[in-house]
C-alpha cells in the first residue's frame, strides 16, 4: 500500500491441555507454550507496530502463590525487548531447576498453561504502555480475574460505558478495552456471585465453594450477557483466573479469527498460517470461530465453540484479503491474484491493447502478488490477441510472419523499489518534501522516453498523498508517454470503525475528488443539505439511522470519481499523463466471494453503529473538526 495506516491487531492464545511434564518429555523444554506463543506473535507482527505483551496463567497453584503474569513492551523492538525480559527469568537455572515442574510453577513467571499474546496497532488513544494489551482486572477472588485483550473496535463505546455507570461502575477511563473488559467483568464477578449464593445457602463454607464455582462457571452465559449491546467488529481474548478461557467473535464476522484443537494443544490466532507454521498442521485442520460464538476453554480440558449472540450477514472485512493480513494464507494469496486478474479489461481498454509500448510493473511491496495475478491474465489476453492475428493471416501466414507474431507478450518490470532505510531529520519543509519524495526509487534505462506507458498496480489507494508526492513525481523521471495507476481495491469512500484508523472523511482521495466535482458543477450547496439531514439523524434510534453521504456519491460516475482522482495526485510539474484505474466493487466480490465486508467503499455497513458514524465523519467535516467518528 503506497499510503500508510493503521490497522488490525493480532491475538495469539494457546491453552496446553497436558500437565506440564508431558511436554517437557515429549519436546524437550517446560517453555513449551511460551515459545509457541513467540513464534506465533513473530509471525503476526505485520498486525502490530505499537507495542506487544502478553499473559499467562498457571493451574491448581495454592493460595499465596503468584498464578498470573504479565508483561508488556513499546518501542521499535518491542517484540524482542518482550521476550527478552521473559526469558530473562530462566537464563541462569540449572539444567535440573528447568526440568522441575513444580519448583518452576512455584518460583518462576510465565510458567503457565494459559498464554495469550497481542500485538497492537493503535487507532484511538494513546501509544503509552497503559494502551497496550492484555488489560487486566484483578480481584482476590481467584475467579473473579479477568485478563482481556483483542482486536476490535466499539462504534458505541458511549452506550457501552453509560451501561457501566448504571450497574454501579465508577470506571477509571473511557475507552473501548477498558469499557469491554469492565462490562465482561461485570457479568463474571454476577455469576461467580450466583453460584456462591447457591453453595451457601445450602450450608458449604467459603472455601469449599470455590470448588463449585471453578467447575461451573458458566462462561458461554457470562458472554451472552456481557456481548448484549456490543456494536462493532471485534475478536476478544479472555483469561479467568482460575483457568477458563476464551476467544468471541462478533456476528458479522468483521474480524477474523481461527483456532486448532488437538489432544495436546488448542489454538487461536488472528491468521492461519501462524497456527500452521507453529503447529505443522495443514490448512483444512484450522477452522474459524463461527460469528457471534465463542470458543471456549474450561479449566478441565474441555474446548467447545458456542453461539452466544444471534449472527448477522456475514460481512467479513474485505481489507483483510486486500493488505491487512500477511498474505500467506493460501486462500487471500489466491484472492489477490484474482484481483489483480479482475483489473485486466479496464487495463487493456486503457492502453489499446498496445503490449509493445506498455510495461507492467507494482507498487512495492504488498502489490506483489496482485501483479502475479494481473501478469496471469495479461498472458492469458495476450495470446487470445496472437490467436486472432494469426487466423487472420489465412493464407499469408508465413513462418516469419508466425513468429513475429508469437514474440508479443507482456513487458513485466520492476520499476519501483521501496527504500525501507530512508528517513529524514531535516526541519525545513521544503527540504523535507525533497526527500519525501524519494522513498521510492525507480529502475533507470528501461522506459523509452515518451513512447512507454507505465501500468503499476497498487493494493489500494486511500489518501492518495503518496501517490502525487512520491511515486508517481518519481516515475514521472523515467519519462514515459503515460502513467496508470491500478488500485486492485475499489475507491475507498467512506471511514471504517471496526478497528481500521480510516475515519476521516477529509483524508479520502476519493471525497477529495467528490468535492471538487461538486464544486466544479456549482452543486456545493449539496454539502450543506446533506449535513443537515446527518444533523437530524442524530436524533433517531441508532437502527432508524440512513446514510446520507450516498447520496452525493450517487451523483457521479465511478469514472467521474477516477478521472478526478487522477487530476489530484498528479502535480502541476508532472509531464506525462496520469490515469487512475479502480478496481469494481462487483470483482472485487468475485474475487473475495465469502469475505463481502465492503462498507468503506460502498457504504453499507454490517451493523448500525457504523450508519451512525459515516453520518458523524460528514458532520465533522462539515464543522471542521479533526476528529475521529468514534471513541
Amino acid at each position: 500500500m503506497s499510503d500508510q495506516i493503521n490497522h488490525e491487531c493480532g491475538l495469539a492464545v494457546i491453552r496446553l491441555l497436558k500437565p506440564l511434564e508431558f511436554y517437557l518429555e515429549k519436546y524437550g523444554t517446560a517453555l513449551y507454550g511460551l515459545n509457541k506463543l513467540q513464534l506465533m506473535m513473530q509471525k503476526q507482527r505485520n498486525r502490530g507496530q505499537d507495542g506487544a505483551g502478553i499473559a499467562t496463567i498457571k493451574l491448581d497453584m495454592h493460595p499465596g502463590t503468584r498464578y498470573i503474569s504479565r508483561k508488556r513492551s513499546i518501542g521499535s523492538s518491542y517484540l524482542k525487548d518482550l521476550f527478552e525480559d521473559v526469558y530473562a527469568n530462566f537464563t541462569d537455572l540449572t539444567q535440573d531447576q528447568m526440568e522441575d515442574i513444580d519448583w518452576l510453577k512455584v518460583n518462576k513467571p510465565y510458567t503457565g498453561e494459559v498464554l495469550m499474546g497481542h500485538l497492537r496497532y493503535g487507532t484511538s488513544g494513546g501509544n503509552s504502555i497503559e494502551s497496550v494489551h492484555p488489560f487486566l482486572r484483578q480481584n482476590n477472588w481467584i475467579s473473579r480475574n479477568l485478563v482481556c485483550a483483542g482486536n476490535f473496535n466499539m462504534t458505541n463505546i458511549e452506550e457501552l460505558f453509560e451501561e457501566l455507570l448504571s450497574f454501579g461502575q465508577y470506571p477509571k477511563e473511557v475507552s473501548d478495552t477498558v469499557t469491554v473488559m469492565e462490562k465482561i467483568g461485570h457479568f463474571l464477578d454476577d455469576e461467580v456471585q450466583r453460584i456462591f449464593d447457591i453453595y451457601k445457602q445450602e450450608g458449604y463454607s467459603n472455601v469449599a465453594i470455590n470448588k463449585f464455582i471453578i467447575e461451573q462457571l458458566d462462561v458461554q452465559r457470562i458472554l451472552t450477557r456481557a456481548c448484549r449491546k456490543f456494536d462493532g467488529g471485534y475478536v476478544i481474548g479472555g483469561l479467568i483466573g482460575h483457568g477458563d478461557a476464551f476467544v468471541l467473535r462478533d456476528p458479522a464476522g468483521i474480524r477474523p479469527a481461527f483456532y486448532y484443537v488437538d489432544d495436546e494443544v488448542a489454538v487461536v490466532a488472528s491468521e492461519r498460517p501462524p497456527i500452521q507454521t507453529c503447529f505443522d498442521v495443514r490448512h483444512h485442520q484450522i477452522r474459524e470461530i463461527k460469528p457471534g460464538h465463542a470458543l471456549i476453554m474450561r479449566k478441565n480440558g474441555l474446548v467447545e465453540e458456542v453461539q452466544v449472540k444471534e449472527e448477522l450477514p456475514r460481512k467479513s472485512c474485505s481489507f483483510e484479503r486486500i493488505y491487512f493480513s500477511k498474505g500467506t494464507d493460501r486462500d487471500i494469496y489466491l484472492e489477490r491474484k484474482q484481483l489483480g486478474a479482475n483489473v485486466v479489461p479496464q487495463i487493456l481498454k486503457s492502453i489499446n491493447y498496445d503490449f509493445e509500448n506498455t510495461i507492467f510493473s507494482f507498487i512495492p511491496n504488498t502489490a506483489e502478488v496482485a501483479f502475479f495475478g494481473m501478469l496471469e491474465g495479461l498472458d492469458a489476453a495476450c495470446n487470445e490477441l496472437k490467436k486472432k492475428q494469426i487466423l487472420e493471416l489465412g493464407a499469408d501466414a508465413t513462418p516469419e510472419a508466425i513468429d513475429g507474431i508469437l514474440a508479443m507478450r507482456p513487458r513485466s518490470e520492476k520499476l519501483a523499489i521501496k527504500d525501507e532505510k530512508l528517513r529524514t531529520f531535516i526541519a525545513d519543509d521544503g527540504v523535507r518534501s525533497e526527500m519525501v519524495a524519494h522513498v521510492y526509487d525507480v529502475t533507470y534505462g528501461i522506459v523509452r522516453n515518451e513512447l512507454d506507458t507505465l501500468v503499476l498496480i497498487d493494493d489500494s489507494i486511500v489518501r492518495g498523498t503518496t501517490l502525487r508526492d512520491s511515486i508517481i513525481y518519481i516515475l514521472a523521471h523515467l519519462k514515459p508517454k503515460k502513467i496508470i495507476i491500478v488500485s486492485s481495491a475499489p475507491q475507498i469512500r467512506y471511514p471504517d470503525c471496526y478497528g481500521i484508523d480510516m475515519s476521516k472523511m477529509k483524508d479520502f482521495v476519493a471525497f477529495k475528488a467528490l468535492l471538487e466535482l461538486l464544486k466544479r458543477d456549482n452543486r456545493e450547496e449539496l454539502l450543506q443539505q446533506v449535513y443537515e439531514r446527518c444533523k437530524l439523524e442524530e436524533l433517531k434510534p441508532v437502527e432508524d439511522m440512513v446514510n446520507h453521504v450516498k447520496s452525493l456519491y450517487d451523483l457521479y460516475s465511478d469514472e467521474d470519481i477516477s478521472e478526478k482522482v487522477a487530476q489530484i495526485v498528479r502535480a502541476e510539474y508532472i509531464r506525462p499523463e496520469v490515469e487512475i484505474i479502480y478496481q469494481t466493487i462487483e470483482n472485487l466480490h468475485q474475487a473475495c466471494p465469502n469475505h463481502l465486508g465492503d462498507w468503506y467503499f460502498s457504504g453499507d455497513y454490517p451493523t448500525v453503529g457504523g450508519v451512525r458514524v459515516v453520518n458523524r465523519a460528514f458532520i465533522n467535516f462539515m464543522e471542521n473538526k479533526n476528529t475521529r467518528a468514534y471513541a
